[in-house]
């Protein structure tokens, strides 16, 4: 940051740019001369600015270094939002902020003023660089103010890439605007557009060239707005405009009107701007070179070698193409770091950059692997090194608990080969089993080098299972309201929504474009949690939807959740994770799916792909969908592959496997009817047995073994009578009132220009018998449910089934909390079992402690049950779950069981005088005497057994022979009656015979 003080005049300035280029800018061209005034041999006398402002700044003011300290108040930027160019400074509008103007910069004394404003933009929008004028309102109303205005690059029809300026004096129901004739865009590199306001004409100078003139009946009188904001540079007074996306270099204002003389010798000189646009343009392209590269000195992976940068169109040279590529590639093949000088030409010169390719260290592909210590997910065990690209195998202590990689894995013939090829594939404990451990080894080889890395991984058991007893939602307000907001249902019925946390934001994003839409949940494999992508888009920050798909996002938003109420990052930080390519427009509608092929998540969204980074090229813009393939939300595979490309616009792909196949309800994006889809802006229906098999055309009689097959078209616009998008598909949870029949989905649809999703209840049956000739949406119980039961106003979300403690949870807006137990005990003999209850009817784990006179045992949780042998002094016991570590079920006691007398008894046969006689011999364990009553099939007796002694009875048959059979035995506590004890022991066949 420079003091206006010290800082030098720019022209000073200018000499040193030069100076400073000369060891990197070769041969520097002049940007063209065309439209273009040199300065006089006697330059004309430019009286003193009211205002300059030269990109200096101090916090949020940016300095007015004329001396009459009128400093704009900044918004939205920070420091690095300034780039130095090489001395020159640059204010780097990308659509982020702007700054208000102070008054007496203009006044309204007269028409007389002039505004000096030094510009480069590489996209058209309908934003303003600068405006005299105050009052942000819609078109056409009073709340919009009166004002002038410049656009240095429209979007405006009659005005796209051009520069646009116009005067607005609203009268009665005129809106009042008047546009000063198109003259054409801007001059290669930063350009001077100068406006003259003078008398009734206002003139428009393109570096000191006049392109346009504009005579008017308006008084600037009528403009100057009374508060102490005279204007913007970078903010449009149209309500939902964009703000700018420019890079400005200076801005002079005068309250007055300067001649074409004094406009030619004002501004900077040809030379000037030429040395600024290639002192950015250097910096900017080494920026874009590096891709993952740290810095130009140690290149290790391909290059970005752009054919445009800031506009400017570059070619390429490389003194080395063995070593790098006029396209970037690097070659991992050289064994000893080399020095290569990239020059890049274009209308400025010649930009030289001297990189050096480091040889590839086997062991570096093995240091940039990073493993989760404890994971739930399959492990990405990287096949192909990320630096180096070294091969890299695996090999687990465990293969039960984690795979190895397989060398006989082949990749299937249709749809993504498996990038682990069979490794990391995790096996968890079962609940309550705990944690395991296991050790990794990878192995990596690369130009005959090898080495190898261990990795000690924690495996994590199960988590608790519950019955699902509720739904979720997510989803953003409106192009005004990008934030997260959530909703749940009352109960198990799914048309019972209502906003949790107390209707408040959940997520607000305060990075990357500071906008987030499209959220979409996916609950984990295992169950036992959730994972939530969104879009990275902001359209009520200011950008427009022609930038948002062109130069869009390339992130995705990620949170991981275990109660859907506490999201933290996957990654770590507070910021998005790039998955698309540089080549990409915007990466719109993330969803994500589980393969069972693949054993990975299928994570796909929308985008438009062009030529190059530059994205200059206008022809196959179409939207299509691409997928990426990650296991843990941290790690995505790269580049995208295509998904679907059937050369007409598709976006919003949503998916359900039901049986055997995979149901795709995607939007068609086109305006009407495209390849085979019989309507626009309507969702269509498509199957296949493989996830990620590719699409390339809209086809009822494609073959679902190898793509995606067309099952129904036009399925809700008929129906609702509005566009639709977002498509959402919902099992129905075992208990919903809606799901009588168990089989029961609920189908949502965003009406997006009619208060957000509507609903139609389905069937999985119905869903997958979908055909052309018995459609889906073409059936009599195909109907729209009426409005009511959803989240108010929901735009593009999703919809998840969730437990009843997440449900809680999210009512209560707290975290889970432990449910309730209850813990019965039975007992066969003296073998006592506790059973322990949830009361969700969810798992339980942990351990059951008996406890009885003088004696206590421990024993662990198995199906919900526990089984002890009590000694035989015990007569009593109690059984009380002791919870588990998890803490998710309490503890609790059960009543206390008498276990009764300690008794056994055996029976045996003895001949006498030729007859079976049963012998009944009762033993008394217990402390106490036990009153006896044996009765079998010959009668029966009673006696008294003395504690600690031995009885016996006898029985006579007066048989030869007997049957097998049982007896009986019946105790009671002699004299207290207080212990009963019933049981029965087999009595042996026997003869005499």
């Amino acid at each position: 940051m420079r003091s206006p003080v010290t800082r030098p005049p720019r022209a000073e300035r200018s000499r040193r740019v030069s100076k400073a280029l000369t060891a990197s800018l070769t041969g520097v061209l002049v940007a063209s001369t065309m439209s273009m005034v040199a300065p006089a041999a006697h330059a004309a006398d430019v009286p003193a600015p009211t205002a300059h402002y030269d990109m200096s700044h101090s916090g949020t003011s940016l300095l007015d270094v004329s001396g009459n300290n009128r400093n704009a108040s900044l918004t939205g930027f920070t420091d690095a939002s300034f780039a130095d160019a090489a001395g020159d400074a640059v204010l780097r509008f990308k659509a982020d902020g702007y700054a208000a103007l102070p008054k007496g910069l203009v006044t309204g004394t007269d028409n007389d003023f002039t505004v000096e404003y030094t510009v480069a933009a590489q996209s058209a929008a309908n934003h303003f660089g600068w405006v005299i004028g105050d009052g942000v309102g819609p078109w056409n109303t009073t709340q919009l103010g009166n004002h002038i205005f410049l656009s240095p690059r429209s979007a405006q029809g009659g005005y796209t890439d051009q520069v646009l300026a116009a005067i607005r004096v609203k009268s009665g129901s005129s809106n009042g605007e008047t546009r000063m004739p198109a003259g054409g865009g801007l001059n290669p590199g930063f350009t001077t557009l100068t406006m003259v306001g003078s008398g009734n004409t206002l003139t428009l100078y393109r570096d000191g060239s006049v392109i346009s003139t504009l005579t008017h009946a308006n008084s600037l009188s009528s403009i100057i707005p009374s508060g102490n904001v005279l204007g913007y540079l970078g903010r449009s007074l149209y309500q939902g405009d964009a703000l700018l996306r420019a890079d400005v270099t200076d801005v002079k204002f005068w309250d007055a009107a300067l001649t074409s003389e004094q406009v030619g010798s004002s501004m900077p000189t040809a030379s000037q701007k030429s040395s600024t646009t290639s002192a950015l343009l250097r910096g900017d392209v080494a920026a874009t070179m590096l891709r993952s590269n740290t810095s130009l000195d140690s290149v290790s992976s391909n290059l970005n070698l752009a054919s445009s940068v800031n506009g400017v169109a570059l070619t390429w040279a490389s003194s080395n193409p063995a070593v790098v590529s006029t396209t970037g590639v690097v070659s991992r093949s050289i064994t000893e770091n080399t020095p290569v000088t990239l020059t890049a030409t274009s209308s400025l010169g010649t930009l030289t950059f001297d990189v050096i390719v480091v040889a590839p260290n086997v062991a570096t592909d093995l240091d940039a692997i990073s493993l989760a210590s404890r994971t739930t997910e399959n492990l990405p065990l990287a096949t192909k090194g990320a630096v180096n690209g070294a091969a890299i195998s695996w090999t687990s202590s465990n293969p039960a608990l984690v795979t190895s990689t397989s060398a006989a894995y082949v990749a299937p013939a249709v749809g993504a080969a498996d990038p682990y090829r069979g490794g990391g594939l995790v096996a968890r404990p079962a609940y309550g089993a705990g944690d395991a451990k296991v050790t990794l080894t990878a192995t990596a080889t690369l130009n005959g080098q090898s080495a190898q890395k261990t990795f000690d991984v924690t495996v994590a058991e199960k988590g608790r299972w519950a019955p699902d007893a509720g739904y979720a939602a997510a989803y953003f307000k409106s192009d005004g309201d990008e934030k997260i907001y959530q909703a749940a249902t009352s109960g198990n019925d799914f048309f019972s929504f209502s906003p949790v946390n107390a209707g408040q934001p959940v997520i607000t994003s305060t990075t990357d474009t500071k906008g987030l839409r499209d959220p979409y949940i996916l609950r984990s494999k295992d169950g036992d949690k959730y994972y939530m992508v969104a879009t990275d888009l902001c359209i009520s920050c200011g950008t427009g939807w022609g930038p948002a798909q062109s130069n869009g996002s390339l992130k995705i938003e990620v949170w991981e959740s275990t109660d859907l109420v506490q999201w933290t990052r996957t990654n770590g930080v507070n910021e998005g994770i790039t998955i698309n390519q540089p080549e990409a427009g915007m990466t719109w509608a993330p969803e994500a799916y589980w393969d069972d092929a693949l054993q990975s998540y299928v994570v796909h969204f929308s985008s438009r792909l062009y030529n190059s980074a530059a994205k200059t090229n206008t022809d196959n813009l179409h939207a299509r969908v691409f997928y990426v393939l990650t296991r843990d939300f941290k790690t995505f595979t790269y580049p995208p592959t295509e998904w679907q490309n059937t050369g007409f616009a598709r976006i919003d792909s949503t998916v359900q496997k039901i049986g055997d196949y995979y149901y795709r309800f995607t939007k068609n994006e086109e305006g009407g009817a495209a390849d085979g889809l019989e309507a626009g802006k309507d969702i269509f229906l498509e199957r296949s047995k493989v996830l990620t098999a590719p699409t390339t055309r809209s086809d009822w009689n494609a073959d679902p073994e190898k793509t995606w097959q067309l099952t129904d078209t036009n399925m809700t616009a008929l129906e609702t009578g509005q566009a639709g998008e977002g498509p959402q598909i919902v099992k129905l949870n075992a208990g919903d009132p809606n799901n009588a029949g168990g089989d029961g989905y609920a189908f949502l649809v965003d009406n997006f220009g009619a208060g957000g999703y509507r609903a139609f209840v389905t069937t999985g049956s119905a869903i997958s018998s979908s055909s052309q000739a018995d459609r889906l949406s073409r059936r009599s119980d195909w109907n729209v449910r009426p409005v009511g039961g959803l989240p108010a106003s929901p735009r593009h979300g999703s919809f998840v089934s969730v437990s009843q403690s997440v449900l809680t949870a999210m009512r209560d807006w707290t975290s889970v909390r432990a449910v309730a137990s209850t813990t019965t005990v039975t007992n066969a003999g003296r073998t006592v079992t506790a059973a322990v209850e949830a009361a969700d009817k969810g798992d339980v784990a942990g351990t059951v402690t008996f406890t009885g006179e003088g004696w206590t045992q421990t024993a662990a949780l198995n199906q919900r049950s526990a089984s002890v042998e009590v000694p035989s002094t015990v007569r009593s016991v109690t059984a009380r779950y002791d919870g588990y570590t998890d803490g998710r079920v309490t503890a609790s006691t059960s009543s206390a069981l008498s276990l009764g007398l300690d008794l056994s008894a055996a029976v045996a046969n003895r001949c006498v005088a030729g007859k079976v006689t049963q012998v009944v011999t009762v033993t008394n364990a217990d402390s106490v005497a036990a009153d006896v009553t044996v009765a079998g099939a010959f009668g029966s007796k009673k006696m008294t057994v003395a504690a600690g002694k031995t009885a016996s009875t006898t029985f006579s048959t007066r048989a030869t022979s007997i049957d097998a059979g049982t007896m009986s035995i019946d105790a009671v506590t002699s004299g207290t009656k207080s212990d009963a004890t019933t049981f029965t022991v087999p009595a042996p066949r026997g003869s005499c015979g």
